[in-house]
Parts: structure tokens; sequence; C-alpha cells
């Protein structure tokens, strides 16, 4: 059993996916293991998803949010989009036994920290006028069938909590210049928790590379982050017929 489901997340099929942009990726920072020396699962994960880093962060929405080009409805917008994604993700996270319950830390949950964001951008009713777009309902359910697997949520954190801490502040910093986000909405972007980022990211690595998959498993955790990236850009590309005039 334990190899069919590996089998069916390398093959980016459902078993019965900060924003992104600011992805590992755009960290720029390679944790390749000396020569001769086999790649760990965090460079496997880096290597293998660069085409998906890449058009996640050139995403029309993303792109025309960071610039400056759209207005502080479009980051709410995104900051209700994100919500689903999270609360599943931690959800799966809470289910975990096996050895991927090692990258489950407290400091990473986002989920409380984006409901306040909501209720300082949407007001204290934010939960009955947020609307989901369609590619968070994709995204939800391929979280709620793989997040609580080791190989799932080993590449849906991978793609989420890396990319969050690589690239959150400078995020944050654009959403204060372009459309004047108080810091009351921008508590997702912040890790109280956490002292030191570049220490902590490197320890996470660690912590992915230390996990007992063999080879099939590793490929279908690079699979599964793949496949979290086009998601993720699905729900850009929702996002931008909402907000990106062309």
């Amino acid at each position: 059993m334990k190899h069919q489901l590996t089998a069916e997340l390398s093959a980016g099929r459902p078993t019965g996916t900060s924003t992104a942009a600011s992805t590992e990726e755009s960290a720029g920072r390679s944790t390749g293991a000396p020569a001769g020396a086999s790649a760990g699962l965090a460079t496997e994960l880096r290597e293998g998803t660069r085409a998906e880093h890449r058009a996640a962060e050139s995403a029309g929405f993303v792109t025309a949010l960071l610039d400056g080009r759209l207005g502080p409805d479009a980051y709410a917008d995104l900051a209700a989009q994100q919500l689903g994604v999270y609360r599943a993700l931690e959800a799966g996270g809470g289910r975990l036994t096996g050895a991927a319950a090692a990258l489950v830390a407290p400091e990473l949950a986002r989920t409380a920290a984006l409901e306040a964001d909501l209720a300082h951008l949407w007001g204290p009713d934010w939960q009955g006028r947020v609307e989901p777009v369609p590619a968070v309902g994709r995204y939800v359910s391929r979280l709620d069938a793989v997040a609580a697997t080791d190989v799932g949520y080993a590449a849906h954190a991978y793609v989420r909590y890396l990319g969050d801490l690589s690239g959150g502040q400078v995020v944050a910093a654009m959403l204060r210049r372009h459309y004047g986000v108080a810091e009351e909405g921008l508590r997702f972007y912040r890790f109280d928790g956490i002292e030191k980022v570049k220490p902590y990211k490197d320890a996470y690595r660690e912590r992915l590379d230390a996990l007992p998959f063999d080879a099939t498993e590793r490929a279908a955790v690079v699979a599964e982050a793949r496949y979290a990236l086009r998601l993720n850009r699905e729900v850009f590309d929702d996002l931008a017929d909402r907000h990106v005039r062309s």
C-alpha cells in the first residue's frame, strides 16, 4: 500500500496542489552535496522544481501585485485564498504519524495569522465575505488527500513554508510600499517564533534530508512538489481573472 500511494503521488494523480511566488528557488541557495555524494532531498526538491518555481513567480497576478499595479483588495483576496490551503496543510500535519512528523513545527503554522489578517483586511464579518476561486478547491482537495502522508506532507510543506521564509519579508515590504498595508494585515509574513531565519531554513533542509525515504519516495516528493506549484499557479491565474485588467 505504501508504494502504491508513492506511485500515485509520483504520477501527480489524486489518490481516491506567502505567496509561493516567494519560493525556495528565489533564495538562490544551493544545498548541493560534495562531489561524488548523492544529493539530499532538499537539493533534489530545489533542482527538481526549478521550472515550476519560475512559472509561479512570473504569473501575471504576482508580478502585477508586487509591481504595485493592482490594489489592496487584490492582496486581501490573495490572503483569503491562502487560508483554505494552510488549513488543509496544517490539518494534514496534525494527523501525521510517520517520519514526516519531524517537519511539523508550531512556529511555522500560518492559519491563525491568516485569520487575524483577514479580520483586519475584510472586517469582522470576513468569513461570510471571502469567495474561494475554483483552483483553491482543487488545491484543498489535493491536500485533503495527501497531506497526512509522509510523501505528501514533505512536498507541500517544502513548497509553502520554505517559500514563505525565503521571500516573505520582501513581499511584505512591497505590500507596505505600494498599498499601505498595515502591520495588522501582514501577520502571515511574520514568524515570531523564529529568531534567525537562515539558520532555521538550514536546519529545516537537514530535517528533509534526514527523512528515511528511498529513491522512489524521494522522486514522489519532488513530483508532488511540482504539482503543488502548478496548483499554486492556477490560484494565481484565477486571481488574475478577477484583478488584472488587460
